[in-house]
């Protein structure tokens, strides 16, 4: 089955973090996708540029609202996801939960829907 990962890290810890800091868990995610990869159960993964970016687009009664910046104000902003391949959901949290993005906030776990 597959599933999506999704990394939700806390914009205050990442702000928070020391140049070293930062470089260090860049470093733990590099290995984090590294390891899924050389497990087999990795089918894509991104990561996504600061939420501050973002461009929001709604229709309302036909006309296009633009926003600059996220959705909402949140104190977890969706940083980049992995999608896997991996027999059942235990293995699927047991990767989650070894994601660095646990620790700087949290990971989002779900099953992809199978148009098969």
């Amino acid at each position: 089955m597959r599933y999506i990962l999704l990394a939700n890290p806390q914009n205050a810890v990442v702000a928070a973090m020391t140049e070293h800091e930062q470089r260090a868990i860049t470093e733990r995610y590099i290995a984090f996708t590294k390891a899924l990869a050389e497990s087999g159960a990795l089918l894509a993964g991104e990561q996504l540029q600061p939420a501050d970016t973002a461009t929001t687009v709604r229709v309302r009664d036909g006309e296009v609202l633009l926003a600059d910046g996220p959705f909402a104000e949140l104190p977890e902003v969706f940083g980049g996801f992995w999608m896997v391949e991996a027999p059942d959901l235990d293995t699927v949290l047991k990767y989650a939960q070894d994601c660095p993005a646990a620790e700087l906030g949290s990971v989002e776990v779900r099953a992809l829907v199978d148009r098969g």
